[in-house]
């Protein structure tokens, strides 16, 4: 018998089975869990009266017929637990996730304040330690929060960088009418905490005359036609600037606070699917000339469509040379919602991929979904941020400290009010238990990515045909079908029949994606590998990903994969 891996070992331990191998063991933790529910709830207050004493058989009756509808019901649900599923980012959950988001929803606390949730706010600071730490940030000044999803928690990190920008700016303006002080509206908006006590502290401005300069406190159009006059310019607003692979969130982000969708300068790609620094130093000089503050800028580990991770390390250099040089001081945000705990799996990652994993702690903030390569059910997002400075969203008084008037309470510091504390149960559990670390749950990560690579390396054996994207940074597949000479626009309606006979066999779930204008140089690249000619704006691409711990079985991917090969090879003779 072939030894076991550690991967194999971890997943046999900590999941539920692709099949429910650990069904009994599961189903003893969970009675476990209503037992001291029930018996918690017997020894509140025991000289209460009962409400009552039981419930109705009638009523029961009822709620029983009616639950077995909704189980069988669900039984049609998309099976996302097996690893025939690659369609996209979901997979199954973590036995620990399941055991603790149970134990903590039962209690059902809200962690909008500790009065609502006097334990369950304290797991969130816990939970969000243990990912600081996985991210790189140091936790005891790290901080953070739970939300519903990596879309909320992108806003977050725009609304602390416009707050930032925000307090600049009215100090700027406040000078600039008050003294006489020239504004120069992109140095000043990134002027940097330094520079602002500084100058605070030389000039003795109140925070009610700070507020009266303020776009975010008082009237925007009125600020922008003061900024007009003091700056001799023409106020165009700040932009965000996100690469090509950027989630779509940032269109929503601008849209939402009002910068309007064109604010969002998307930065090209290169030939290898990430951003491309010069093109985004490009951009940086654009917004200079233009006088255009930089709100916020955005990398990304993970991308939705392709798994690809900027060189995060690069970036944070052009950033850190900005401040050092200029004096610019540019808020730095990675949407690593997926990417992100790949940093405990650095090891299987070539040394680019590493090196830019390692940058993530060096970012202003950063989103991280532990409800994807967390294993942890929806909806569970996350927002870090490097310190207290970085994460508030403050008064003019104290713009770098958590408000004192408010205690623990995080309802004035979050764009989300109510907010359930079973994702951070399911976090800080999974984190006790499995771990995050190069050894638990980075481990199990690194198997993913193992597997992708047999996966395509069986693929091409079999299949000469599959023309996958390369390189792939994480555990996501794209390919497209084409010959040797063949023309995009007929690879492209081979690789859409191929997805069609695909997704109406019953064996596997894959999904589809098209690469547009933005990744013309990825397509060219591509392309040039099956020595084909471009002549399509876009291109199709079938995406496998990889999520799934069960991949981490030998002989699953043994079979699974000759299984899939065949299927597509197959399909290509039924498309034609």
């Amino acid at each position: 018998m072939a030894p076991v891996s550690l991967a194999n070992s971890l997943v046999a331990s900590h999941f539920p089975g692709a099949r429910g191998e650990n069904a009994v063991r599961i189903q003893t933790a969970l009675a476990g869990v209503l037992d001291h529910w029930f018996e918690w709830r017997r020894a509140l207050f025991p000289q209460d009266a009962s409400a009552n004493a039981c419930s109705q058989d009638e009523d029961h009756e009822i709620l029983t017929d009616q639950l077995r509808r909704l189980c069988q019901a669900l039984s049609a649900e998309t099976p996302t637990c097996t690893p025939r599923y690659i369609a996209h980012m979901k997979s199954d959950i973590s036995t620990p996730a399941l055991l603790g988001w149970i134990a903590a929803m039962l209690h059902n606390p809200n962690n909008t304040s500790r009065d609502a949730s006097r334990v369950g706010s304290v797991l969130e600071t816990e939970a969000i330690e243990m990912l600081a730490t996985m991210l790189g940030y140091d936790p005891q000044t790290a901080q953070g929060h739970f939300t519903s999803g990596g879309t909320v928690a992108n806003m977050e990190a725009v609304w602390r960088a416009r707050c930032r920008m925000d307090h600049w700016l009215s100090l700027a303006l406040w000078l600039a009418e008050q003294t006489g002080r020239p504004l120069d509206v992109f140095a000043d908006a990134h002027m940097g905490w330094n520079r602002y006590r500084s100058l605070r502290e030389t000039h003795e401005p109140t925070e009610e005359a700070l507020r009266l300069c303020s776009a975010a406190a008082g009237d925007p159009v009125d600020i922008w036609r003061r900024l007009d006059r003091a700056s001799g310019g023409s106020w165009r607003g700040p932009v965000l600037l996100a690469p090509a692979t950027a989630h779509y969130s940032w269109r929503k982000a601008a849209s939402v606070f009002g910068l309007g969708e064109n604010a969002l300068w998307s930065v090209a790609l290169d030939a290898d699917g990430r951003m491309d620094m010069k093109a985004f130093d490009g951009l940086v000089a654009r917004a200079r000339d233009e006088g255009r503050p930089i709100l916020l800028t955005v990398g990304v580990a993970g991308a939705t469509e392709t798994g690809q991770i900027d060189s995060l390390h690069v970036w944070r250099q052009r950033l850190d040379g900005l401040r050092q040089e200029g004096g610019f001081h540019v808020w730095s945000h990675v949407d690593a919602a997926y990417g992100g705990f790949f940093r405990i799996a650095k090891k299987v990652f070539d040394t680019r991929a590493a090196a830019a994993l390692g940058a993530l702690g060096a970012a202003d903030s950063v989103t991280i979904d532990p409800h994807k390569l967390g294993y942890t059910p929806y909806a569970c997002g996350a927002f870090l941020a490097r310190d207290k400075e970085s994460y508030a969203v403050s008064t003019f008084d104290a713009p770098y400290l958590a408000r004192p008037e408010l205690g623990d309470a995080k309802w004035a510091s979050t764009l989300e009010g109510s907010r359930s504390g079973a994702g951070a149960a399911a976090v800080w559990l999974t984190g006790r238990t499995l771990g995050f670390d190069p050894t638990g749950l980075g481990e199990v990560l690194a198997e993913t990515i193992r597997a992708r690579r047999q996966f395509q390396a069986k693929m091409v054996d079999l299949v000469p045909e599959a023309r996958f994207l390369e390189p792939a940074d994480t555990n996501i597949a794209c390919c497209s079908i084409a010959a040797a000479g063949e023309r995009l626009s007929s690879a492209n309606r081979r690789t859409h029949a191929l997805f069609e006979v695909i997704s109406q066999a019953p064996g596997f779930s894959v999904s589809k994606t098209e690469l547009g204008p933005a990744s013309a140089a990825v397509i060219d690249s591509h392309v040039k590998r099956w020595r084909g000619v471009v002549d399509a704006p876009t291109m199709t691409v079938i995406r496998c990903v990889f999520t799934n711990p069960y991949w981490s079985d030998a002989q699953t991917r043994t079979a699974l994969f000759e299984e899939f090969a065949v299927l597509v090879k197959d399909s290509i003779q039924v498309a034609a």
